[in-house]
């Protein structure tokens, strides 16, 4: 199977952390022949063809420095590849969603008698589905959320909690510019200008949710399946579940309502061509559907001795 992935540069990898490289590591174990680039390695010639700079990759037992063994850069038409995987990571700016575009222009042309390339995850969902907005769709399951760029509206919605209230960019990751107010702070208002730029960009004001003293649940779905779990808890000197903040990671169980929100959300994501998706879940409330490179498959194959890689990869097997 070729395979090619764009991505963040080899070098910039956390080889103990990054979940691309278990998918690399689990292509070269099946005998795949793979290949790397960078969104700025793609373009499209010859009547809309995207074509790739791109290197053949193999991982190496050794790991660190010498994890990867490469072969020379290479001009290649996407045709080429029976999977392309898109996993850049955000941030989710123009050149993220040109790239998309690019993608998508590989879907359905024609390969002669070989089937025809499949990107994972589908490029049009990833353009679509923003990670914090996509989990709005399910009122039901998310906490009370209000979107706009309006400082005052936001200030409205913040008295009108019955606690605190959560601020976070609708573009951001890994728990960047996220911030914690609520009623009578004397720095609120500052805060909502300061991400909102001054009333010209868009954010999102929920409920605090306190469970998240208990942990931030990352779940990792397979083609809608739940494959693994890991319950992300803040550390004492800050409020974030993110692992680059402090925050540790626990074994967990997965609660009937969580189960619930699983299979609810399974039926968007088959349909979108979402094969390999991670939602945050915080006290039995939705508050993202990562569709852009989700990670988490090393801490979770820690944790209960899995290997989800080879589950992902079972699935875009078994989808061909």
């Amino acid at each position: 199977m070729n395979t090619l992935y764009v991505m963040d540069p080899l070098a910039s990898l956390n080889l103990g952390g990054d979940s691309t490289y278990m998918l690399m590591r689990e292509g070269t174990r099946r005998g795949y022949t793979q290949a790397w680039c960078t969104p700025g390695d793609l373009y499209a010639r010859e009547g809309a063809i995207p074509w790739a700079r791109c290197q053949g990759v193999r991982t190496l037992a050794a790991g660190g420095p010498s994890a990867f063994e490469v072969d020379a850069w290479a001009e290649r038409p996407l045709t080429d590849f029976d999977i392309v995987w898109m996993r850049k990571d955000p941030p989710f700016d123009m050149t993220y969603i040109f790239t998309t575009y690019l993608l998508e222009m590989a879907i359905g042309l024609d390969r002669g008698p070989l089937p025809r390339t499949r990107v994972y995850n589908h490029p049009a969902g990833l353009r679509s589905r923003n990670e914090k907005l996509f989990a709005l769709q399910f009122a039901d399951l998310t906490p009370p959320t209000l979107v706009t760029h309006e400082i005052q509206r936001i200030v409205d919605f913040t008295e009108s909690l019955p606690g605190r209230v959560v601020l976070k960019p609708w573009d951001g990751n890994g728990g960047r510019g996220v911030l914690v107010s609520q009623k009578g702070d004397p720095n609120l208002r500052s805060m909502i200008e300061l991400l909102t730029g001054e009333g010209r960009q868009y954010i999102l004001a929920q409920q605090h949710l306190p469970a998240i003293t208990e942990g931030d649940k990352r779940i990792l779905l397979v083609d809608g399946e739940p494959v693994g779990a890991m319950l992300r808890v803040p550390g004492p000197k800050d409020h974030r579940g993110n692992m680059h903040v402090g925050a540790t990671v626990q074994r967990c169980e997965l609660t009937a309502r969580e189960r619930h929100i699983c299979s609810t959300i399974a039926p968007w994501l088959r349909a979108e061509g979402q094969l390999f998706v991670g939602i945050d879940v915080i006290g039995g409330y939705l508050t993202e559907i990562n569709v852009t490179s989700p990670t988490g498959i090393q801490e979770i194959n820690g944790l209960y001795g899995l290997q989800v890689e080879r589950t992902v990869w079972d699935a875009v097997e078994a989808s061909g």
